[in-house]
């Protein structure tokens, strides 16, 4: 589970979801959602099915719907500000994608229709797949543009969401990280195993990447000397993708927790080694 296209064509809703929970520290599945949200491949999934997935994942799918293009655009800034990522229905309402950003006039869009999912654009290009256009009732010779916008709305209060930038959106659609993107859950679930979320409360902590700045180097070199086959290179790459899904959550590390902290990334990092590269005897046969 990660950040990938999707495999078919009716799956985008699921997907669009899926991504929009990640976002706000949820970790799913998309067939788990396809699932609860009664997705079938011969009607796709419409924001009531969506709404109803929503629901079982502690959210709520709000819907608004503007005709002015202006009001469109400042009710989506307002609820990316907000921390809230949002749905649209696209392409004449017939795909799903999650907005999950918007810095300096430009839109970070989760798209799962190709890779690389994470994308970037700017408003001219959004606005053009977003609006759909039906004929007016009272005047058949005028068209109607309509805008509909679906916040994904947490019931209590999230303990950590992601925060995208655009830097960040370019370092994971670069072709070297793919793998990143599509291993997130695996980088998230690990790493709250071993960091905390930051709150406006949190004292004597400090981030991943202070941790890596103090001991990565002696990280780097026990494991590659333990293993004998992965490089500190390879070690070192491994360690920036955690440090990145660390900063993109805000997960810091309790001062009291150090120790605990090296152990189990080393640890993490010897599992990743042996796993990826195999091992060899240790200490003889069994």
């Amino acid at each position: 589970m990660g950040l990938y296209p999707q495999p078919n064509k009716w799956q985008c809703g699921p997907f669009a979801l899926k991504y929009a929970l990640i976002m706000l520290g949820r970790i799913v599945s998309e067939k788990e959602v396809s699932r609860i949200a009664g997705s079938h491949w011969w009607s796709g999934t419409d924001e009531i099915k969506l709404g109803r997935a929503a629901k079982a994942y502690g959210c709520e799918m709000a819907l608004i719907r503007r005709k002015s293009t202006l009001r469109a655009k400042r009710e989506l800034l307002l609820a990316l500000k907000r921390g809230q990522p949002c749905l649209l229905c696209v392409d004449g309402w017939n795909h799903w994608l999650t907005v999950v950003g918007a810095e300096k006039g430009k839109f970070i869009l989760i798209d799962s229709k190709q890779a690389p999912v994470v994308s970037i654009a700017d408003w001219r290009a959004l606005k053009r797949r977003w609006v759909y256009r039906e004929q007016d009732e009272d005047d058949p010779t005028q068209m109607k543009l309509l805008y509909d916008l679906h916040p994904v709305i947490p019931r209590v209060r999230n303990r950590t969401h992601a925060r995208f930038s655009l830097e960040k959106a370019k370092y994971l659609r670069r072709p070297e990280n793919r793998e990143l993107a599509n291993h997130w859950n695996e980088y998230f679930n690990d790493l709250t195993t071993i960091c905390t979320p930051r709150t406006p409360r949190s004292e004597r902590v400090f981030p991943l990447g202070e941790l890596f700045r103090r001991h990565g180097a002696m990280i780097r070199s026990q494991v590659a000397y333990w293993h004998g086959t992965v490089k500190e290179q390879q070690i070192g790459k491994l360690l920036r993708h955690l440090k990145f899904v660390a900063d993109t959550y805000d997960l810091v590390v309790r001062e009291e927790d150090e120790k605990r902290a090296i152990a189990a990334i080393s640890t993490l990092v010897t599992l990743w080694a042996a796993s990826r590269y195999g091992v060899g005897q240790v200490y003889g046969n069994a």
